[in-house]
C-alpha cells in the first residue's frame, strides 16, 4: 500500500521555517566560543587581546603550543588528572551502581529509609569549613583521595542508576537466577552488570567530566604544586595574566611594563593553547560513549 503523502498547512511551514531559524541561531551562539578559542590559540597575542582577532586568526603563530608541550608543570597537571579522573572515576561506580541496584530490588528492607536518608544530603550539607575538618582529621590534605572521596557518591547519579535498574533489569531475570542458586553478589557481577553498558557509560561520562574540569577542591586540599591537577595549572596561568595587566596600568618604568607585557602575552598564549589541549579528551572520549548516553539518559530519566 503506497504512502499518503499529508500536506503541509501554512502554519506548518511557517514553524518548520521557525525551527530553523531558531536552531540556526543557537548553533551559532554555540559554535563562536569554540571557534574563537581555537583562532586565538594561534593567533598573535596583541591582535587577541586589543580584540582585533573576533573570530578568524591573525598573526598565526603555533608559539603557545610549543610552550605547552615544553611546559613541565602543564605535563604534570595533565598526568594528575588522568590520574585523579580515572581512580576518581572507578570509585565513584563502585559506589553509585551497588548502592542504585540495591535501591531499586523492591526485596529490600528499609529500602524507603536509606533513600530518605541519601536525599537529606542533596539539600543539607556540614558546609566548607566542617568539609576541611573532615578531610583533615582523616589525614587526606594533601592527597589525591581529598580529591576523591568526599564526593564518591552523587545522590542524584545514584537516582538515575536507580531508575534504570528497576525499568530495565526485569524482576522475572532476577527471580529466574536465584531459583538457579545465583547470589546476590553473583547476580549483580554476572548477570545485571553486562546488560547495563548503556548506565555505566552515562554514570562514567558524568563522573569523568566532572573530574576533569574540577580545581576548587585541589585549590583547598591540595599544598605541593606537583600534585596540582591540570585546570589549577590553567587558573595559575590565568592569575598570572590578570596580574600582569593590572600592574602594567601602574605608574612603573618602561621596562618593567615591558617585561610584564611579554609575561602577560605568554600567559595568553599558554590559557587558550592549554583550553584547548585540556578539552581535546573529553571530546575525543565522547564520540565512542554517545549511543550508550542518550539510551542511558532517556531510560534512566522517563520512568521513575
Amino acid at each position: 500500500m503506497a504512502a499518503v503523502a499529508v500536506k503541509e498547512s501554512r502554519g506548518d511551514k511557517i514553524f518548520v521555517i521557525l525551527n530553523y531559524i531558531y536552531l540556526s541561531i543557537a548553533l551559532l551562539i554555540v559554535l563562536y566560543p569554540v571557534l574563537y578559542i581555537i583562532s586565538a590559540s594561534i593567533s598573535d597575542p596583541k591582535y587577541v587581546n586589543s580584540g582585533e582577532m573576533w573570530l578568524l586568526p591573525k598573526g598565526i603563530t603555533f608559539e603557545g603550543y610549543v610552550r605547552v608541550f615544553e611546559n613541565s608543570k602543564i605535563w604534570s597537571g595533565y598526568g594528575n588528572t588522568i590520574l585523579y579522573t580515572t581512580v576518581g572515576t572507578l570509585v565513584n561506580l563502585f559506589v553509585t551502581l551497588p548502592a542504585a541496584y540495591s535501591l531499586s530490588r523492591s526485596d529490600f528492607v528499609g529500602r524507603g529509609f536509606f533513600m530518605g536518608m541519601f536525599m537529606v544530603t542533596m539539600f543539607f550539607g556540614g558546609g566548607l569549613v566542617p568539609g576541611y575538618l573532615l578531610v583533615k582529621n582523616l589525614g587526606m590534605i594533601n592527597s589525591m583521595w581529598a580529591l576523591i572521596l568526599p564526593g564518591a557518591a552523587s545522590v542524584w547519579n545514584i537516582i538515575v542508576a536507580r531508575t534504570f535498574f528497576q525499568s530495565t533489569i526485569p524482576k522475572e531475570l532476577q527471580e529466574a537466577a536465584h531459583i538457579d542458586g545465583c547470589t546476590n553478589m553473583r547476580l549483580f557481577i554476572k548477570i545485571v552488570l553486562p546488560l547495563s553498558a548503556p548506565i555505566i557509560a552515562v554514570m562514567a561520562l558524568f563522573y569523568g567530566v566532572g573530574h576533569w574540569n574540577s580545581y576548587f577542591s585541589a585549590l583547598i586540599y591540595l599544598n605541593e604544586e606537583s600534585k596540582y591537577p591540570l585546570q589549577m595549572i590553567l587558573r595559575q596561568i590565568l592569575v598570572l595574566q590578570e596580574m600582569s595587566a593590572e600592574t602594567t596600568g601602574a605608574a612603573i618604568n618602561a621596562s618593567v611594563a615591558s617585561a610584564l607585557n611579554n609575561k602577560a602575552d605568554a600567559a595568553s598564549l599558554l590559557k587558550y593553547a592549554v583550553i584547548i589541549v585540556s578539552t581535546l579528551p573529553v571530546v575525543a572520549v565522547y564520540p565512542f560513549l554517545q549511543r550508550y548516553f542518550v539510551q542511558g539518559v532517556m531510560i534512566g530519566s522517563v520512568k521513575g
